[in-house]
């Protein structure tokens, strides 16, 4: 060492800054509580969603915000279908929140994803297994097939024609606004927790059934067993755009069975 320099304590010596990455904190999934909570939040949501439009209607049609005419026209084919379309972007946007905040791919989340032809194949005969059993038990039984309170939208639609719109909102929006509750949501959340597949198919149905609170126990026993039949095949393909192709294919067709029934054209 060159007597002109000063030793240097190792202890005093400066240390190098070592970059540390930021601790990433895991994605998660809500599990039981977390989905039932937050799908309070979506479904309330759903419901401003479509009230928006249909005090709109009231407002414009009598200057007022009656309540008794709300209830009046939610039978009226043009203001259900706009509703309807009102639901969809205040639900996507209240479920993007949970998604988000779980640090998961809202793609992943909520299986915003495709399938095999094989999947759609056996989901189109389980469908319409399910439906034409309802059917045969309606006839059967001597209860009507279709529910009057289609029959009065259908009809309602037409005579106005925005029978189009109706198609629109019932066997596209509508199912995709329900599919991404019902098989998105809520069955990812219970699904991982202690219901397991099995317990979130049967509730997420459940949920899904009491969300058409218009038809009588008949038919709500044809939305719960079709429920389960969705609830299945989003298990087996792991895709709520297969249960929404499903959807909305039973409500194209229960559109044109209405139409045919009824007269309407």
């Amino acid at each position: 060492m060159n007597s002109l320099e000063t030793p240097v304590d190792p202890a005093l010596a400066p240390v190098l800054a070592v970059p540390v990455a930021p601790i990433q904190r895991a994605p998660r999934v809500w599990k039981f509580w977390g989905t039932l909570l937050w799908g309070l939040f979506i479904f309330a949501a759903m419901f401003i969603g479509q009230a928006v439009p249909m005090l709109a209607i009231v407002l414009w049609k009598t200057g007022t915000f009656d309540l008794a005419e709300a209830v009046h026209i939610a039978g009226d084919g043009r203001a259900l279908a706009l509703t309807v379309l009102g639901g969809l972007p205040f639900v996507f946007a209240a479920i993007w929140l949970p998604v988000h905040l779980s640090r998961t791919p809202f793609r992943d989340y909520l299986a915003l994803r495709w399938t095999t032809w094989q999947n759609l194949v056996i989901g189109i005969l389980a469908m319409a297994f399910a439906v034409e059993g309802w059917d045969l038990l309606a006839r059967a039984t001597g209860h009507e097939v279709t529910a009057g309170f289609m029959g009065d939208v259908v009809k309602s639609a037409t005579d106005d024609g925005v029978l189009w719109l109706a198609v629109v909102a019932f066997a596209v929006v509508a199912p995709f606004t329900e599919e991404l509750l019902a098989r998105g949501f809520l069955y990812r959340g219970w699904s991982e927790s202690f219901l397991r597949v099995p317990g979130a198919i049967a509730l997420s149905s459940l949920v899904w059934t009491a969300m058409h609170v218009q038809y009588d126990l008949f038919f709500l026993g044809e939305v719960f067993s079709i429920g389960l039949v969705l609830g299945y095949m989003r298990y087996r393909s792991q895709s709520i755009w297969l249960t929404t192709l499903l959807h909305g294919l039973n409500n194209l067709a229960a559109l044109v069975q209405t139409v045919w029934l009824t007269g309407s054209n």
